[in-house]
């Protein structure tokens, strides 16, 4: 029980919280459920360049595969900390929480913080590179 309060655990388990939302929100519902044309539909509709999409898919696709198995993880943290406050703005006209019409800006700002909490905590244990 003592090895599982370590920082290196919590760490660890940050790291696979964080890289599987990550993998989830990029590869089931940007491109299975929306479509990647749909998602940058999506952001044209907000007023940002559709070509956007692609680039937010891809960072949040690759880094959360990188978190998953602890590749230079505060890297790959630290690039999806401006996505995630992205996030956090484009859901902010819909109120505070996700589960509004539209999705609340409570819960990106949430893996926002993560992201930087795992920043300051790096890959944690069982990471294939130490940072």
């Amino acid at each position: 029980m003592k090895d599982l309060l370590k920082p290196e655990i919590g760490a660890f388990i940050l790291r696979i919280s964080l890289g599987s939302v990550l993998l989830a929100h990029s590869v089931y519902l940007k491109m299975m459920v929306f479509g990647l044309a749909g998602t940058a539909g999506y952001f044209g509709s907000i007023g940002l360049p559709g070509w956007l999409a692609y680039i937010v898919f891809g960072i949040e696709a690759i880094a959360g595969i990188a978190l998953l198995v602890g590749f230079r993880t505060r890297l790959f943290a630290a690039l999806t900390v401006p996505v995630l406050l992205g996030a956090t703005w484009a859901h902010a006209a819909n109120g505070w929480l996700f589960s509004n019409a539209g999705g609340g800006w409570e819960y990106p700002l949430l893996l926002a913080v993560l992201a930087l909490v795992q920043i300051t905590m790096g890959g944690g244990r069982y990471a294939v590179t130490k940072d």
